[in-house]
This record gives structure tokens, sequence and C-alpha cells, in this order.
């Protein structure tokens, strides 16, 4: 196997600020990939009148974005994750150039599973840059990237709507191929070039999982708390539209599409949850940002007006960020020679966290209303808080027995 400790030696010295800025531009053109059809799903349906392809569109590039995680993020410890990184984007390219030809809905299903699946570049490129960086500054330089991927988020469904809307969606497709070539161009001029951090197979590489899960605690506490709290973060999301629209506010969804730019503070919680991170430990703030999207919820349910909601993205934006930056300075720290199989656990547990957030969200909806849909996230954002101090708790516990079996 191949030794982490001498691969990141020599990698940190190469993660100068503007290698680190432009990993951050590249992940973030990479994961605004998977929200572009959002916004554009009406004009889709208008070029494919009369079937469901505006619900299979994200659905598929969803599917592709799961399949990506589970089955690509694996290469990034067995390949060179510079050329890795590379290919990716270019095949990236070539799915968003299928997409924007697509003659059938078939074809335009199929693209978007591609696109989907190789948009996980940007989890490629994240566990890279924790391996650059020096372990005392690694959590601010997972917080600077993972701004980055925040960004593309939060700004991809307002780029795709403006060039759908003025120019049509299939051109929105082929804006984000030169777009992509240009994270490829990135990737190019400032990578590293480095050995493979494990010389493991494939299929080894995909069977160790189960190991992982059952000998890190620290990881699966990490991802089950970060799956609930994205949960709870989703399902705001996917009721926030429907909630604006009824008799009690009676606005639009241009309205709910401005809450994602007040929830832009979550971009600058990321660099600040992981300079704390790197100083105190990444424990509080977990603990810290699971506490405030209680509160959140609180706001959302108790209040309830416009000014409550408005208050309470920030807080849920802040809380549920500054967790997932903190939790992955847990993750990386535990493995280096297995970051990248490391992250598929961790983001898988919360992306299935994410949906079924959404799915418990509509049920609520449809049984209780706002009310439920605001008791059901503060739920799961109690049973995170509760989570992670239990997890906290028990890790003390091991680290005393350690040590009083060493003396």
């Amino acid at each position: 196997m191949a030794s982490p400790e001498g691969t990141a030696a020599s990698e940190q010295a190469v993660l100068t600020r503007p290698v680190l800025y432009a990993m951050a531009v590249a992940s973030g053109i990479a994961v605004a990939n998977i929200y572009y059809n959002q916004p554009m799903l009406g004009l889709i349906d208008q070029d494919f009148p009369g079937g469901h392809t505006s619900a299979l569109i994200p659905t598929a590039t969803q599917i592709g974005y799961a399949l990506g995680l589970f089955f690509l993020l694996p290469l990034g410890d067995i390949l060179r994750r510079r050329k890795l990184i590379i290919v990716q984007f270019i095949i990236l390219a070539a799915a968003l150039v299928v997409t924007a030809i697509a003659p059938s809905p078939l074809l335009l299903v199929v693209a978007s599973l591609l696109l989907g699946a190789s948009a996980t570049v940007a989890q490629q490129i994240v566990p890279f840059a924790a391996s650059l960086a020096p372990e005392n500054k690694r959590g601010a330089t997972i917080g600077t990237v993972m701004a980055g991927v925040l960004t593309g988020i939060l700004f991809s469904r307002t780029l795709s709507g403006f060039v759908g809307d003025f120019a049509g969606w299939r051109e929105m497709f082929w804006l984000g191929a030169p777009l992509a070539l240009l994270g490829a161009i990135l990737m190019v001029a400032v990578l590293p070039s480095h050995a493979p951090v494990s010389d493991v197979k494939y299929g080894a590489a995909i069977r160790s999982f189960v190991g992982y899960w059952r000998s890190h605690p620290r990881l699966r506490t990490a991802a089950i708390v970060q799956a609930l709290l994205f949960a709870s973060f989703s399902a705001f999301w996917t009721i926030l539209a429907l909630y604006l629209a009824s008799p009690r506010f009676d606005l639009g969804s241009d309205i709910a599409g401005l809450f994602g730019v007040v929830g832009a503070v979550g971009i600058f919680a990321a660099p600040l949850a992981g300079k704390i991170a790197d100083r105190q430990g990444p424990d509080r703030p977990i603990i810290l940002g699971a506490i405030l999207t209680v509160f959140a919820w609180l706001l959302f349910g108790v209040w309830g007006s416009l000014a409550a909601l408005i208050t309470g993205v920030i807080l849920l934006d802040f809380g549920v960020q500054a967790a997932l930056i903190s939790n992955q300075h847990v993750i990386y720290a535990l493995d280096p020679a297995a970051r990248s199989r490391l992250n598929t656990l961790f983001m898988t547990a919360m992306f299935t966290g994410g949906a079924a957030g959404s799915a418990l969200a509509a049920w609520a909806w449809r049984t209780g209303g706002w009310q439920f849909v605001s008791l059901l996230g503060a739920m799961l954002s109690i049973i995170a808080v509760g989570m992670k101090l239990l997890g906290h708790y028990q890790q003390r516990r091991r680290q005393e027995t350690v040590c009083s079996e060493v003396q």
C-alpha cells in the first residue's frame, strides 16, 4: 500500500492560495450542473408535451449523482486524483452536450443520469484538497472549497432561470459545456501530480465500505448526524414554495427563489466553521450547528411570519453548513488512505437523509400543514443534537479507557 504520510507531506507544499481558490471554483462549476434543470422544467415540458419528462429529469439527475457518489468516489483513493478529476470534467462536458441536443425524452433522461454521475467530480476535489492541506489548516481548507460548492448551488438556479427565459433550456446546457471544460482547464493548470494514496483494487475498495462503517464510530456519528440535519434542511426547501403560495402569504415562486439568496449566509459559515474546527476541534461547531437548526424550526413553527422565515432560513443554512464542514473535518482525519471512500459513505448517508426528509415533509404537509412540517424539522434536528452529544460522550469514554489501559 502507498504511504499516505509520504504522499501527504509532498502534496502539502503545493497548496497555495491560488490552487485552493481554483479548486473551490471548479467544485462550484461541477455541482451547479445538477440544479440547472429545476427552474426550466416547464420549458422542457413545452418541447416534449404529453409525457412526464419534467418529473423524470431531476429524478434521473439525482439518481445519477447518488450512483456517482457510491461507485466513482472510491476511485479517488486508488487512481491519480488529478487525472481522474480532469477526465470527469471532460465527461461532464460531453453529458451536457448530449443533454443539449437530446431529440427525445428517453435520451434526455439518460443524459441527465450521466450528467448527475459525472457532476460528482466536485466530491473528488474536496478530499483532494483535504489531502493537500496541512493538518492544522484542514478545516479551513475544506471550508473554502465547500464555500465554492455552496456558491455553485446558490447561483445555478438563478443562472439557468435567466438563460432559460431569455434563450431556452437547451442553450443553458450548451453554456454548461464550456463551463465544465473551464473546470478541466483550471485543474490541468493547478493540480499537482501525485501517486495514488492506496493500492487497493476497485472491488476491494467497494467491499471495504462495510469494514470502514463498522470500525469507525466517529464516521457513523458524523454520517447519521449530517443525514438528520440534511433531512431537516430538505424538508424546509421542499415545502417552502407551497407554504408561501398558501393563503397565509399568497406569494409566488419568484419569492421562494429569493430565499435561496438569503441562504447565501451558508457560504460564509463554511470557512468560519472550518477555522473553528482547526483551532478548537470539530465537535463544538457540529453541536452549535445542530442547535441552530432547532432554533430555526422553533421560529418557523411558533412565530410563523415572513420575518420568522427570513431569520430562520439564515439560522438553518448557517447551522447545517457549519455542521457539514466540521463533520467532514472529522471523517477526513480518520484514514488518509481512504478519504474518498469515507467521503462516499458520508455523502451517501447525507443525501439519503435529504431524500427521506423531502418525502416525510410532503407527508407532513398533506397531513397537518406547516405546523406538522415544523414539528418534523424540529424533531429531526433535536435527534441530531442528541446523537452528536451521545457520540461525543462515547468518544470521551473510549479515550479514557485507552488512557487507563496504557497506564
